[in-house]
């Protein structure tokens, strides 16, 4: 399968005002899945939470194997974001794309994502069988309550930007944040190796994903940026909104880099938590 035609990517299938060129916000109705492989900068609208992405393939491809999804549940409460990352193109890819907007559209009303993470995990043992691999990070997000899940699969730490401290931090599986929701089985995924955290989002905070070739940027001296680098560059980050963090984020990586080329492709998703309304 060429990735350039990843069946059901809605990137491909986007009405005719496309955001990515017009600068529109995008607004995910109940039910829609949106994302896909291809280059594109564009906000986004979720119940509760402002979106920007940033998905730039390694040149001169227009697809790359960083995948970013986004769903909304039937009642428009639920939230799930993913950014994937594949290591090769081709078939790899547009499999695990096609398992990706499967698997999120069946449990789209699902509030415990651990089956989930059942079926992403069967489609990375299958990939890896190839000598290849691939890391995901998902997040569920519940507008009610501001509460999100969240699950790492071996990808690089969410950065994670708090409101009332104002203070940047990796989200980790270890954090000092996680709290306890009653009925919702946290901690290690029974099948997988993976653990399901939850945390509690305040109005105002900030959640920046990305892939590897982010973090694995080099520059005119040959030195990698790497997390101590990034959370230095997130230190200067403005706050204030997805799209303000996450473009300005690109462009410190950039001016890291100076005159090194990009080696990778890379992603960047931001996330910015709303005011919840009166009585939520």
């Amino acid at each position: 399968m060429n990735p350039s035609s990843i069946p059901g990517d809605s990137s491909a299938l986007a009405p005719k005002r496309d955001p990515a060129e017009t600068g529109e916000v995008y607004r995910l109705a109940c039910l829609e899945l949106r994302g896909g492989n291809r280059a594109a900068v564009y906000q986004a609208e979720l119940p509760g939470l402002d979106a920007w992405i940033a998905c730039r393939p390694l040149l001169p491809a227009t697809r790359g194997g960083d995948l970013y999804y986004f769903s909304v549940c039937s009642q428009g409460s639920i939230s799930r974001i993913i950014l994937a990352d594949v290591s090769g193109h081709g078939d790899d890819v547009g499999n695990l794309a096609e398992r990706l907007r499967e698997s999120m559209r069946e449990h789209a009303d699902h509030w415990d994502q651990s089956a989930m993470i059942r079926q992403l995990n069967d489609s990375f043992l299958k990939i890896s069988t190839d000598g290849k691999f691939a890391t995901a990070v998902l997040l569920g997000h519940y507008v009610e309550t501001g509460e999100m899940l969240f699950t790492n699969a071996g990808h690089p730490p969410p950065l994670w930007f708090r409101s009332r401290p104002r203070e940047w931090s990796f989200l980790q599986e270890e954090t000092p944040y996680s709290k306890e929701i009653a009925d919702l089985p946290l901690g290690i995924i029974s099948g997988t190796a993976y653990t399901q955290v939850a945390i509690q989002l305040e109005p105002g905070d900030l959640l920046l994903l990305y892939t590897d070739g982010v973090i694995e940027s080099t520059n005119d001296r040959g030195k990698e940026l790497g997390l101590d680098g990034l959370m230095e560059l997130a230190q200067g980050l403005p706050a204030g909104s997805a799209a303000e963090a996450g473009s300005s984020l690109l462009e410190s990586v950039a001016r890291f880099r100076g005159q090194a080329a990009a080696k990778d492709d890379e992603t960047v998703v931001a996330l910015h938590c709303r005011a919840r309304l009166e009585g939520r």
